[in-house]
C-alpha cells in the first residue's frame, strides 16, 4: 500500500501472466489465458475480489468516487497502480459520539449526510445543505449507577445555558463531583443555579425545585416533569423537546402513571429518574421563518413542486386516545395464583 492511498496490483499478481481483455455488459474484466490455465485465472480473479472487499472495509486511505465502482486492468498495466472506487465514505474517525468511549464536553465536528445512508442512497428526503454544526454530547442519565456502590445525592452548579443547533431545547453546562457535563435545560434555569440529584424515595413526597432530578415515586402528584426514563438507569427518552412537559397523574403499587404532552399515558417504575419542571425554549414553536432561505440555513430542502391529490388523510378525524404504554412487567392473575 502506498502512492497516496492507491493499491498496486503488481504486488499481488504475477507479472509474467498473459491476459487479454473481454467486454462483458459494458465492463472490462479479466480475460482468459492464451494457454490452458483457465483455472488459475479464476483463482487469481477471486483473490483480487476478496482482497478488494477487505480493503474497502478496513482501509481509511481508499478514495471516494461518486460513479459506479469499476476495476479496469490491462495486460500492459499490471505494474501501474490502480485505485479502488466505492460510493461509501471510508474514515477511521467516526464523528458520532456514541462510538467514542470517553465523554467530553467539547463540541464534536459532524459531517453532512444529505439524508443518505452508508450505501450512498437517499433514505430521508428534504435534507441537505445548511450551516455547519457541531455536536455536544448530552448526558441524559442524571444518576449514574456503579456496581457495589449505593447511589448518593449530589449537587451541581449551572455554569452556562446556551443554544444547541442539534435540538430544539437549550442545553446547560453543569459542574459537580469533579466533572462537567451537558444536560437539557429547564424553563427558568440560568447560570449560577444549584440543582440537586437524588435517588432517595421517602415516605413523604419531596418539595423539589425546578431542574432537580428525583425518582418519579418521590414527587407529589400533579408535578410537571420532563426527561423521563422508561427503565431505571437507561437515560431520559421522553419529553425532551422544547417547551414540553408531562404530568404525574398517580402512583400505583410501586409504579407511576405519567401523562405525556400528546395526552397519552405511560406507566413506569417509581425508581425511574425524571427532571422537575418544563423544558427550556418555550417560544420555539412561535418562531417566524420569514423566508425560504432560512429553511436552507437549517438544512431543510424544498419539497417537490408536483401537485398531489389530497386523499382521505386530509380531513379532520376524531380518534380515541391510544392505550396506556406500559414499561412495567406486572405479574398476571395466573402468576399470582
Amino acid at each position: 500500500m502506498g502512492n497516496g492511498g492507491k493499491i498496486c496490483l503488481s504486488t499481488f499478481l504475477p507479472v509474467d501472466l498473459d491476459f487479454k481483455e473481454e467486454e462483458n455488459d459494458g465492463y472490462r474484466v479479466f480475460g482468459h489465458y492464451l494457454g490452458e490455465k483457465e483455472s488459475q485465472v479464476m483463482a487469481v480473479r477471486s483473490l483480487i475480489r476478496s482482497f478488494g472487499s477487505l480493503l474497502l472495509s478496513s482501509s481509511p486511505c481508499v478514495s471516494q468516487v461518486t460513479g459506479p465502482s469499476k476495476l479496469i486492468c490491462h495486460a500492459w498495466q499490471f505494474h501501474a497502480c490502480r485505485e479502488i472506487g466505492t460510493s461509501t465514505v471510508l474514515s477511521t474517525s467516526d464523528p458520532m459520539w456514541k462510538c467514542r468511549i470517553k465523554y467530553t464536553v467539547r463540541p464534536i465536528g459532524m459531517k453532512k449526510t444529505g439524508g443518505r445512508d452508508h450505501t450512498g442512497r437517499i433514505r430521508v428526503h428534504g435534507i441537505g445543505g445548511g450551516h455547519k454544526q457541531r455536536y455536544r454530547m448530552i448526558d441524559f442519565r442524571r444518576m449514574h449507577y456503579q456496581e457495589g456502590k449505593e447511589p448518593e445525592s449530589f449537587e451541581e452548579k449551572v455554569i452556562q445555558v446556551r443554544y444547541d443547533p442539534c435540538r430544539s431545547a437549550d442545553i446547560a453546562l453543569v459542574a459537580g463531583e469533579n466533572r462537567k457535563r451537558w444536560i437539557i435545560a429547564t424553563e427558568n434555569m440560568k447560570a449560577g443555579d444549584i440543582i440537586k440529584t437524588s435517588k432517595h424515595i421517602g415516605r413523604m413526597a419531596v418539595l423539589a425545585n425546578e431542574g432537580d432530578a428525583y425518582p418519579v415515586g418521590a414527587l407529589p402528584i400533579g408535578t410537571l416533569i420532563n426527561n423521563v426514563e422508561s427503565h431505571p438507569g437507561k437515560g431520559a427518552q421522553y419529553i425532551r423537546a422544547a417547551g414540553t412537559c408531562g404530568v404525574l397523574l398517580r402512583k400505583v403499587n410501586g409504579t407511576a402513571i405519567i401523562q405525556l404532552p400528546s395526552k397519552r399515558q405511560m406507566q413506569v417504575l417509581e425508581t425511574c429518574m425524571v427532571t422537575v419542571g418544563r423544558v427550556s425554549n418555550v417560544d420555539h414553536n412561535k418562531r417566524i421563518i420569514g423566508k425560504a432561505g432560512r429553511n436552507r440555513w437549517l438544512g431543510k430542502r424544498p419539497r417537490s413542486g408536483l401537485w398531489h391529490r389530497k386523499g382521505g388523510w386530509a380531513g379532520r378525524k376524531i380518534r380515541p386516545l391510544p392505550p396506556m404504554k406500559n414499561y412495567v412487567n406486572l405479574p398476571t392473575a395466573d402468576a399470582r395464583g
